[in-house]
């Protein structure tokens, strides 16, 4: 079925203009609270990581500082992993997925690795359970110069200030039925174009990027998740949320020209995580355990992978 034509704002075949995309934002309520649900467990982390507050973002709605977690053994010399949760707000394993691995196993990598977490990215996001931003922009497709998007450009201008080159940069997502439900027929509404349903895998997934697939690492992320949750068949023809797969569970997507987060950080390795919550065979708990293992799993292999090329 076509979803442009059944969205609740907006006229068929007419992009939105101001008044719809004011009409939208009307529309989006506080559905859990970012304070409590984020910011108190990042603070609780302060006694063992450096956590900074490297941006905010001041909407009528609110304010929302933005705050990234760093490793306190911080070492020039050895290789920097950018991990990235919630650049979907409404994603929500893949903000407390990023919070888990801190709170769990990163003080594992810390005299081998200077990470730097940032957990949510789009807090407004988060709280209204949403994959736009309140001006109807999706981060996840502005990290690019000059982006329309607060969110993206803050953490654009985070990792600038590192002034390294990252060895790798993990981007932790959901695919939810909200995908084909909710933002998929916004989208086809918003930009006056026609999109079909998709099949929403069944399980966990990565994106890897087609002008670098990392394909051995995403192999090796693929099966350790496999020991924590499934991995998600490709559908009748052999794709995965409409991509051929390139290999078990990944599809690539070229993520620079789509704005991607992954894409902008230029790193040796990355992917991007993508775990099914809506799944009769997960849960909540199970779905922050699998990113946690792709996290474990991608520096591991990182590790592995450079103390071999020594």
């Amino acid at each position: 079925m076509t979803t442009a034509s059944v969205y609740s704002i907006g006229k068929p075949g007419q992009k939105w203009g101001d008044d719809e995309k004011a009409k939208w934002r009307l529309a989006q309520v506080i559905k859990r609270s970012y304070q409590a649900e984020v910011v108190v467990k990042i603070d609780a982390l302060r006694d063992i990581f450096n956590v900074t507050e490297y941006g905010v973002l001041d909407y009528e709605e609110g304010r929302y500082p933005l705050y990234a977690v760093k490793n306190r053994s911080w070492n020039t010399a050895l290789p920097t992993v950018l991990i990235t949760g919630g650049v979907h707000g409404y994603e929500t394993s893949g903000v407390q997925g990023a919070i888990r691995f801190l709170e769990k196993a990163a003080s594992v990598y810390s005299d081998k690795l200077n990470l730097i977490v940032a957990p949510c990215v789009s807090p407004w996001g988060y709280e209204t359970i949403n994959r736009w931003n309140p001006m109807a922009i999706d981060p996840n497709r502005s990290f690019y110069d000059d982006s329309p998007a607060q969110e993206s450009a803050a953490l654009m201008a985070l990792v600038a200030s590192l002034d390294v080159q990252l060895m790798a940069h993990i981007d932790l997502h959901e695919t939810t039925d909200t995908d084909n439900s909710e933002f998929r027929p916004a989208l086809a509404a918003r930009d006056a174009v026609e999109h079909t349903n998709w099949n929403i895998p069944d399980g966990f997934y990565l994106v890897g990027d087609s002008d670098n697939p990392c394909a051995e690492m995403q192999k090796a992320i693929i099966d350790a998740v496999a020991k924590v949750t499934h991995i998600a068949p490709a559908d009748e023809h052999g794709r995965l949320i409409g991509v051929p797969v390139t290999q078990f569970g990944v599809i690539n997507y070229p993520t620079k020209s789509l704005g991607l987060c992954t894409g902008f950080s230029n790193a040796t390795f990355n992917t991007t995580t993508e775990v099914y919550p809506d799944s009769p065979l997960a849960d909540a708990e199970n779905c922050i355990l699998a990113q946690v293992e792709a996290v474990t799993s991608a520096l591991n292999y990182i590790l592995n992978k450079t103390k071999t090329a020594r």
